[in-house]
Formats: structure tokens, C-alpha cells, sequence
């Protein structure tokens, strides 16, 4: 299946915006710098991503695995989404911007909790874009969440699954359509797992606080260029009876 061009349709993108810490390491300055640095790039992302055809844009800003990093490290990790939600938030408002956060919160100060519901509450009407911030978040821990929740004897349906998981109050499909990757490693690292199933991946090689605007709109370009058969057969493949009519296709 031919995805659809700028502004028709939907587009999920999500970011694994990696590589801030090298970056800062290679111009000898202390990884918050390359933090600093990185929270700015998603700024300008975020600007640039509804005028590229995107409806959706979930981030990985820190995983529940990045607990593990020195304590002075994640404090500063959580001034800054801090400081982003309650600097960022006239602009969300006045964009249209709605922002959710996914993720486990109890295990977060007091402070950033505060700003990510007043965040969302003031957010809540925007309808331009759908921008989702995954923090203290893992795909396998919100998986056995949602199965956890689940209190029927039958098993859900893929459907009643993917509600579960997606973020409250958000409707329809949360399945990404185009996951990238920067920083040059080439792994999914625990992010939206079951989301991204038949998303088309993109790795590249530049650090986050190098990546622009253009860079995200040559991604989307190329997953534009892609064709996506979900497990079908593309037109041209199709086997044909002696007639020309296309038979219905094997699975494998």
C-alpha cells in the first residue's frame, strides 16, 4: 500500500532522539550540554512537524531504563523536560498543539508531574497536532499494564488492545507509521513496541542536537517513497488467473 502524500491522511512519527551525550562528549563539554542542546532540537521539531503532513509525533525523552545513569544526570534530565513543558506551553496552546505524556508517573518529582497535567489540561483542545513525550516509559512494562487491565476471560482482540495502550482520552489508531532514530544506532530500545509493528524504520547516522527540520522532512520523503503491504502483496506483484484477474493472495 502506496502511503499517502503531504496532508492527507494521517502520519504517526516517532523519534528515539539519541545521541546527545556523544554529541557533547566530541566537543568536550559535560553531557547536560548535549541535553540542553537536544530539548532545543525538539522545539524546532515540533514546530516543523505539522507542515510536513504530521498528525502525530511521539518522543523518547527518557526511558525507564535511564534510571540506571549517574544521579546528577537525571536530575538534570528532569529540570529540562520540566522547564520545556512549562516554557513550551503558551506555544502548545496557541499552535494547537495537544501534548500527552506516556509513561509510568509515580517514580517522577513532584514538580514535573505537576507541569505535565497542567500541560495536558491546558493542551487538551489542540487539534493541529497530537505530540505524545514518552518519560520513565517502557513498551514491555505499559504491554503487561494494559494486559493487567484487561478483566475479561477472553483474550482482547488486537483492536481492544491497542486501546488499552493508547494514551487516555486519545481515539483511534496510535500505530506508528514511521519510526526514526538518530544517534546511529540501529535498535528500538524498548520503544512502542507493539505500536511500531508495521512501522517503516529510519536510522541515522547524525547525533540529535544536529538533527533539523530538513532531516525530518527527507525521512518523511523517503517513507513516502515506500511501499507498505501489511503482510499483502503490492499491486504489481499480485498473481493473476489466465483471465487477468487478480487471485486472492497466499499468506506466508
Amino acid at each position: 500500500m502506496q502511503s499517502n502524500l503531504y496532508g492527507r491522511g494521517s502520519l504517526h512519527v516517532a523519534i528515539i532522539m539519541d545521541g546527545n551525550g556523544r554529541w557533547a562528549r566530541a566537543r568536550g563539554l559535560p553531557r547536560s550540554a548535549g541535553h540542553r542542546a537536544g530539548a532545543e532540537v525538539a522545539r524546532r521539531t515540533v514546530a516543523a512537524a505539522p507542515s510536513l503532513g504530521v498528525t502525530a509525533l511521539t518522543l523518547f525523552a527518557f526511558s525507564s531504563d535511564n534510571w540506571q545513569r549517574p544521579k546528577e544526570e537525571v536530575a538534570e534530565l528532569m529540570l529540562l523536560l520540566d522547564d520545556y513543558l512549562r516554557g513550551e506551553l503558551r506555544e502548545l496552546v496557541e499552535r494547537g498543539i495537544r501534548l500527552t505524556v506516556i509513561g509510568r508517573r509515580d517514580r517522577l518529582p513532584d514538580g514535573l508531574c505537576h507541569a505535565i497535567t497542567s500541560t495536558e489540561t491546558a493542551s487538551a483542545g489542540g487539534n493541529r497536532l497530537d505530540l505524545r513525550i514518552a518519560i520513565d516509559y517502557s513498551s514491555r512494562d505499559a504491554i503487561a499494564a494494559a494486559m493487567a487491565r484487561w478483566r475479561f476471560h477472553h483474550p482482547p482482540s488486537r483492536a481492544a488492545f491497542g486501546r488499552l495502550l493508547a494514551p487516555p482520552g486519545v481515539g483511534g489508531q496510535t500505530d506508528v507509521d514511521l519510526l526514526i532514530r538518530s544517534g546511529g544506532e540501529k535498535r528500538l530500545s524498548d520503544f512502542l513496541l507493539w505500536e511500531s509493528a508495521y512501522a517503516e524504520l529510519r536510522f541515522v547516522d547524525t547525533p540529535w542536537p544536529d538533527f533539523s527540520a530538513d532531516d525530518l522532512r527527507l525521512a518523511i520523503a523517503d517513507f513516502h517513497r515506500r511501499q507498505r503491504r501489511f503482510g499483502g502483496l503490492s499491486p504489481s506483484c499480485e498473481p493473476r488467473s489466465p483471465g487477468g484477474t487478480p487471485r486472492p493472495a497466499m499468506s506466508t
